[in-house]
């Protein structure tokens, strides 16, 4: 019986391998995103070739569909205000990293190949049309390792801003390139008219976007349910994308727009959609990569193009490094974003990825040695130099923001709660009612303390009960019986109680579920002897200090940070 390897089973087999090797690599301390690539490659055209090209190209849907996701949650990180007012820095910066590594890899690309087919129009062409490719930064592996780390601060804003705007510098620079590269390979192409598609994408996509947010806001505005509101969002990122591909404008930027639409026109309501989405694309992310690994076959590749894809690597790497130094000194940006933004822009990937697809349809005319094309040339160098970028990107987006302070910092309250049990939430100062207390006592506690609740210990010091101030509210007006009755009178009995041990989390949701606000907590189950109060109020307050005090950033990372991010 012959067997076929069916698109439900690749996603299956990229889901688990993807997510296993993440596992193994997050325990080496090295992103997790590398695990996803790994196993691409394993099961990939460099591996088993389990996935075989024609596999990947029936899924370059879902491929858009990843971006689509990935550009979204992109646009939800920038706020408005923040590039406002750091909008001199940001454009300095891109324009450095990015030009920068277009002069770099264009000039050494350029030397290379006229060393090899001594033609310089041609070495100038292909030249240009690597740099421009080189400029583009991948957002999807960026943004996964800045959620990973949980990074926050100047350096993260910065990073994130740089790496949704290079997107349409990366597209302008490649509809440049290709226009002078056929221009000097005798192509009748106009740079003018080239420009003018390359403004009419750009500004459809973002056009597209804002529309699409304005739409997916109204229906915000009308829907309180968390499982249709996922469902139209993604029901609003999928018809972008499908008019982005139909229209052939680029799917990230439409995308991006839409999420910064909703984020910064109704902050509010998109956090809890941005999370719902963020949450429920696990999946997407893994098998995303999986395939970007899975893509990368490298044997057919021309000796004399690994000296290109030396010089492609170490050009684009010094570029994006000096250029966003030189950016950040001129636009006086704090010292960390001077000296670290651009080891945040090493990873390159989708973008990358499909502009060489691009190259490979619309520079096949262009041969040089070897009877290989331009576009052949493209493909098979950018496809080597992702694998080695992916390979050290991510490390290096985690070494900036660590060295920069900023890990471990973009901090929930759902983080807190999971971390923490019970017994981190209770407060040493512990008042007990005995069974044989009087109720004048009683009344007199309740007064100087905002407790509304107090555990009753018998003999043994176990619990026997608890008093509430509803349930004194019985007795308040029966002033001449506060000396005779006591607490084993007007108390209630024990009808639950949590263990110190248990996780806070569980004891949230058990306190839900009794609908009430404070709980008596114990030593343990057995025993039963009480420990303590459980009080939501107290929780909150606690949470909200514990993530204040996690998310102040290193002390070279200060300065400006906090105004950075919106409220």
């Amino acid at each position: 019986m012959e067997f076929h390897t069916s698109i439900i089973l690749i996603l299956g087999i990229g889901i688990l391998g993807g997510t296993f090797g993440a596992v193994i690599f997050q325990h080496l301390h090295i992103p997790q995103v590398i695990g996803y690539i790994a196993a691409g490659l394993i099961i990939g055209e460099s591996g088993f070739k389990i996935v075989t090209q024609t596999d990947i190209q029936n899924l370059s849907q879902f491929n858009f569909f990843a971006l689509g996701i990935i550009g979204f949650l992109v646009g939800g990180e920038l706020n408005f205000e923040t590039l406002k007012k750091y909008g001199r820095q940001f454009s300095a910066i891109l324009i450095g990293e990015g030009i920068t590594a277009f002069l770099f890899v264009s000039i050494s690309s350029a030397a290379v190949i006229y060393f090899v087919y001594p033609v310089f129009p041609v070495a100038i062409a292909a030249g240009i049309v690597f740099g421009a490719i080189a400029s583009a930064t991948d957002p999807a592996s960026t943004m996964e390792v800045l959620w990973e780390y949980r990074s926050r601060g100047i350096l993260t804003t910065t990073i994130i801003a740089i790496v949704a705007l290079d997107d349409a510098l990366a597209m302008t620079l490649y509809g440049l390139a290709t226009s002078i590269a056929r221009i000097l390979t005798g192509d009748s192409a106009s740079i003018l008219q080239q420009l003018f598609v390359t403004f009419i994408e750009l500004f459809g996509a973002v056009f597209t976007g804002l529309i699409s947010g304005m739409l997916l806001i109204y229906v915000l505005k009308r829907n309180r349910e968390k499982e249709k509101t996922l469902a139209f969002a993604i029901g609003v990122i999928l018809l972008v994308i499908g008019i982005a591909i139909a229209a052939q404008m680029d799917v990230i930027l439409g995308a991006m727009t839409l999420g910064a639409t909703i984020a910064n026109l109704a902050p509010q309501r998109s956090k809890e959609l941005m999370a719902l989405v963020k949450n429920s694309s696990a999946p997407i992310y893994v098998i995303f990569f999986v395939l970007v690994g899975a893509q990368l076959g490298l044997s057919k590749m021309p000796v004399w193009l690994w000296l290109i894809v030396v010089f492609y690597v170490i050009g684009r790497n010094i570029g994006k490094v000096l250029g966003a130094y030189t950016g950040a000194k001129i636009s006086k940006a704090e010292p960390v974003v001077q000296k670290f933004t651009g080891f945040g822009l090493f990873p390159q990937g989708g973008v990358a990825v499909g502009l060489s697809i691009m190259a490979g349809q619309h520079l096949n005319e262009i041969t040089f040695a070897g009877g290989i094309s331009l576009g052949e040339a493209v493909i098979f160098t950018v496809t080597a130099t992702t694998l080695i970028v992916q390979i050290i990107g991510p490390p290096m987006v985690k070494l900036a923001v660590k060295m920069a302070g900023e890990t471990g910092k973009n901090i929930t309250e759902e983080d807190i709660i999971v971390s923490w049990t019970v017994n981190n939430v209770l407060s040493g100062d512990l008042q007990f009612i005995k069974e044989g207390d009087s109720v004048a006592s009683i009344f007199k506690l309740f007064s100087k303390r905002d407790n509304l609740m107090y555990p009753v210990i018998d003999h043994d010091g176990k619990i026997a009960g608890i008093i509430t101030l509803e349930a004194l509210k019985e007795v308040v007006a029966q002033w001449d019986t506060w000396e005779w009755l006591v607490a084993a009178d007007v108390m209630s009995p024990m009808v639950e109680t949590i263990p110190q041990s248990m996780p806070l989390k569980d004891a949230m949701n058990t306190i839900h579920l009794l609908n009430v606000e404070q709980i008596a907590v114990v030593n343990n189950e057995k025993e039963c002897k009480p420990v303590g109060i459980l009080d939501i109020r107290s929780i909150r307050r606690q949470v909200s200090e514990e993530i204040i005090r996690r998310q102040q950033v290193h002390p070279a990372a200060r300065g400006d940070a906090q105004h950075v991010f919106s409220s």
